[in-house]
């Protein structure tokens, strides 16, 4: 056997044997992986269906094809998107699309929750355009106020809402009519100072386009257990791996005509070339299993694990960003701990529970470090978790947080070790045993929760 199928094997074995709660990772159905794998990839099909640049395409575009058809049902919208190879690359094409070089684009900061291809300095956006960011209010939540004085002061050509850490349900149609009422103020000349309407005349300053990013809610959205942004916003983009469970790719949705032909421009031959056909077919298939009943009550349950989680983590007084959340994940807030998200993600991975740290609003550590640490619920979901199994996992996290915090009640344990004279050791082996025992029992509930087979 070749060295790379012994470490797929082996990096198979590892999803098997670990606690999954990184909320932008989920487990593909064994249908959308076998599209994954297919001669598919061997055929070359710039262009679009019946527009394509190279002979032999016929059945590619009637794959293609179906994928669009089954992404405007699922999300309820006419146009659709589906060859970016990552979200990324359809926020990418959406600017390209939008924006000139230099114009200014407002979006949700990275420490406020925002996604780093939305306004990081270094990344595309921040590379070809001006990037302004907003954020959260003092208590974690969007600061509408802030994102309205920011459009009527920076005048951005395109405003990016959503995130990659935002954990409670963002009023798409508020932003809309914040939208609308910026977008008539502008179309008036009388609201504008002399310098404005310089800007105005030659085409600095515009109307502002409206993009969501659903990358995370995308599956919520499709199970209508989260407002749609489609009615509100002109353009909305998707990863399809994270809760819509649909493979691995971008996904660029919106109702206006015009914009789409420049979308597909800017997709292909702009951005990409030749698209990944696997890929695409994945989607497709990830987009009829979203459309099936089922699919609602894995959503359903998503929601009911994370509420779970929340739970426990307020009985325990763990902080979490907003205090909750609405969708399927959760921000621990770590600011006034000793400890940072970093180490309590190594803590956590030691024992078989995979999360991230990630940064939070007001963080002072570094990016490696961090003061966050981000928990999402669909993962444990796709192996059948229910409340009790989210409520326990919950306690684990907990019960890390306090050893981190030298606060651990061992005398909580079955296996603590009397010294000679009857007094219990507490030195560190002891805790080195109750992380082990914390690591069999893990490894025993994946075994009775497998993703695609029995544990070894």
């Amino acid at each position: 056997m070749d060295k790379v199928f012994e470490l797929i094997e082996k990096e198979q074995q590892r999803q098997e044997d670990e606690i999954c709660l990184i909320a932008s990772e989920n487990y593909m159905s064994e249908d959308v992986l076998n599209a994954c794998g297919t001669a598919l990839i061997n055929k070359y099909s710039e262009g679009y269906p019946n527009k394509r640049y190279y002979g032999g395409c016929h059945v590619i575009d009637e794959i293609e094809q179906l994928a669009i058809d089954r992404a405007c049902e699922l999300f309820e919208c006419k146009y659709a998107n589906v060859q970016p190879n990552s979200g990324c690359q359809a926020n990418q094409a959406v600017y390209m699309a939008t924006c000139n070089p230099g114009d200014t684009i407002l979006a949700m900061g990275v420490n406020e929750g925002g996604h780093i291809s939305h306004s990081l300095s270094i990344g595309f956006a921040g590379t070809f355009y001006n990037v302004v960011e907003y954020g959260l209010t003092d208590d974690g939540f969007l600061n509408y106020d802030e994102l309205k004085e920011k459009l009527y002061s920076k005048h951005p050509r395109l405003l990016i809402v959503g995130g990659s850490a935002y954990p409670r349900e963002i009023d798409f149609k508020k932003v809309r009519e914040i939208i609308d009422e910026y977008n008539i103020y502008i179309e008036n000349d009388d609201n504008l100072t002399g310098i404005e309407k310089e800007k105005k005349a030659v085409g600095w300053i515009r109307n502002c386009v409206y993009m969501v990013d659903m990358a995370h809610i995308a599956g919520l959205v499709a199970a209508k257990e989260h407002l749609s942004p489609i009615p509100y916003a002109d353009v909305v983009t998707s990863t399809v791996q994270k809760t819509l469970r649909s493979g691995r790719g971008g996904l660029i949705l919106t109702n206006d005509e015009a914009l789409i032909k420049k979308i597909n421009s800017a997709v292909f031959p702009r951005l990409q070339g030749g698209p990944l056909n696997n890929m695409i077919a994945a989607k497709a298939v990830g987009f009829g299993e979203a459309l099936q009943p089922e699919f609602k009550d894995y959503i359903k349950q998503v929601k009911k694990n994370i509420q779970a989680m929340v739970e426990i983590f307020n009985e325990r007084g763990v902080k979490m960003m907003t205090g909750g959340s609405d969708n399927h994940l959760i921000l621990l807030d770590l600011k006034d701990e000793q400890f940072s998200g970093a180490q309590l993600e190594e803590l956590l991975e030691s024992i078989g529970i995979i999360t991230n740290k990630n940064s939070v609003k007001g963080d002072t550590r570094p990016k490696m470090e961090t003061s966050g640490l981000r928990i999402g619920t669909a993962c444990i979901t796709t192996r059948g978790a229910k409340e009790n199994d989210s409520k326990w996992i919950a306690h684990l996290i907990c019960n890390c947080i306090e050893f981190l915090r030298e606060t651990f009640d061992y005398r909580t344990c079955d296996i603590l070790r009397e010294k000679e004279d009857g007094s219990i050791d507490y030195e560190a082996d002891v805790k080195e045993l109750v992380l082990n025992m914390y690591k069999t029992t893990i490894k025993s509930w994946c075994y009775c929760h497998p993703i695609y087979r029995k544990g070894e």
